[in-house]
């Protein structure tokens, strides 16, 4: 999946244009593509995970991009180097699977009149296992209680306890973008108590 998502963010990318805006804040889609190229092709990803380095990160970005959108596709669509960790298919699938599924998202919901993708069950499936892995650190800075419940097969996940938490239902995508702190964007249902749920929109979830 983490492929499938690469080659179709690459492809929403093309097809939107690279002015267009995304769900990350003031970058457009250039910038967004150019943030993945940083990321598992140079040493200035640092300041992705260590805050004090992060203006390392954004000077490489405008060096990364300052090449032309069409080129930097296309060099996201071929994968990252070999001496990339990232380059290791198990590696791949664990980082790259939530990571393109996300901005590829981030993306598509920006723009007007989006709607949820259809996903295959098998997509679903790697999505809640994935979430429901991650999910205790996505939702760390939540002051309320979590739990995610799968709309497809009830199932359901703590994310964070409390005597009066948020359910969250939906089905593992919706999910998905949800803990990541797209809640605006993301086709839930949110029960518990009102502050409680006005509190958790309103939280900064993700990494």
């Amino acid at each position: 999946m983490a492929q499938s998502e690469r080659a179709a963010l690459c492809d929403t990318a093309l097809q939107v244009g690279e002015d267009q805006p995304t769900l990350c804040g003031d970058w457009t889609v250039k910038d967004l593509v150019a943030h993945l190229l940083v990321r598992e092709r140079s040493l200035g990803a640092v300041g992705i995970a260590v805050a004090p380095l992060a203006r390392v990160t954004e000077a490489e970005m405008r060096r990364v991009g300052k090449a032309g959108f069409a080129e930097l596709v296309e060099r996201l669509r071929g994968g990252p180097p070999l001496w990339s960790p990232y380059a290791v298919p198990k590696i791949d699938q664990l980082t790259n699977t939530l990571e393109f599924f996300v901005h590829h998202e981030d993306i598509r919901r920006a723009q007007d009149g989006w709607e949820p993708r259809v996903l295959g069950d098998d997509e679903q499936k790697l999505l809640w296992s994935m979430v429901r892995t991650a999910g205790k650190q996505l939702v760390r800075n939540a002051t309320v209680g979590v739990w995610l419940r799968n709309a497809t097969t009830g199932s359901e996940v703590v994310l964070k306890d409390a005597s009066e938490p948020v359910v969250v239902t939906g089905v593992p995508s919706e999910l998905t973008m949800f803990a990541f702190g797209r809640q605006q964007q993301a086709r839930v249902e949110l029960s518990g108590p009102d502050e409680a749920v006005a509190t958790l929109t309103g939280a900064s979830l993700g990494f």
